[in-house]
């Protein structure tokens, strides 16, 4: 009855820490949200806004950090279960990474509207596609983790070189206009930064599609070509 007791506190205990990284996805995916809305119309208040919940979420990733060690100590998981709390662990520091990368689009955009008059190209449309392309594969890697759901996050996987193509893309158009045009520098260039950002996250979501699989399967399928073999079956 102990063991039993035990292992019903434990699995309380692990969907407690699963509703709480959620929580912080769920933060994460809306500071996102606001910080490409902030460049989008160049509003201060709330690219300020975005900047300073990054705060909740440093927060929240110590308190979670601490919360799995607490659990590795009192319940001294095995096997799938350690897996699965080393997993989280790695979750938690891709949603924080997330968070920087957002206060860093948010820091761009809250001094954008000093330069609005010189802007000779429409910086948002050119990360459109890109932010939305990195939006939805953030919101469906947590979908995933949330249903834990590998199949999904395979395909995720793949999504994420598509978004690489296009930051790509989107680099040689912004080093296009300065080439011809050196008035167009100052924006072109941190339109490139909130760009890297963008590409970053769709990187830190890949990430999390990965410790998606390898909660369920136990393969880290890290530097391999994993989702592609999935793919071709």
């Amino acid at each position: 009855m102990t063991g039993e007791h035990s292992s019903r506190q434990y699995d309380a205990d692990l969907e407690t820490l699963r509703s709480k990284v959620l929580l912080m996805g769920g933060l994460v995916e809306n500071q996102f949200h606001d910080a490409i809305s902030s460049f989008r119309s160049a509003n201060t208040e709330l690219a300020s806004a975005v900047m300073a919940s990054d705060d909740d979420v440093n927060q929240l990733e110590v308190n979670l950090d601490d919360a799995c060690r607490q659990l590795i100590l009192k319940r001294q998981p095995a096997a799938n279960d350690l897996r699965t709390v080393m997993a989280t662990v790695k979750v938690i520091t891709d949603l924080e990474r997330i968070g920087d990368e957002s206060t860093k689009i948010a820091r761009i955009a809250k001094n954008k509207d000093l330069q609005r008059g010189s802007l000779i190209f429409n910086d948002y449309e050119t990360i459109r596609v890109l932010a939305s392309k990195a939006s939805n594969l953030l919101h469906d890697a947590l979908d995933a983790l949330a249903r834990l759901d590998e199949k999904q996050a395979v395909s995720l996987i793949l999504q994420d070189t598509i978004i690489d193509h296009d930051f790509s893309s989107v680099m040689r158009n912004l080093i296009t206009y300065m080439m011809e045009d050196p008035r167009t520098i100052s924006s072109a260039l941190d339109t490139l930064w909130v760009a890297k950002a963008i590409e970053r996250i769709g990187d830190h979501a890949k990430n999390i599609a990965e410790h998606v699989i390898f909660i369920v399967e136990g393969k880290d399928i890290r530097h391999t070509d994993y989702a592609k073999s999935k793919h071709g079956e």
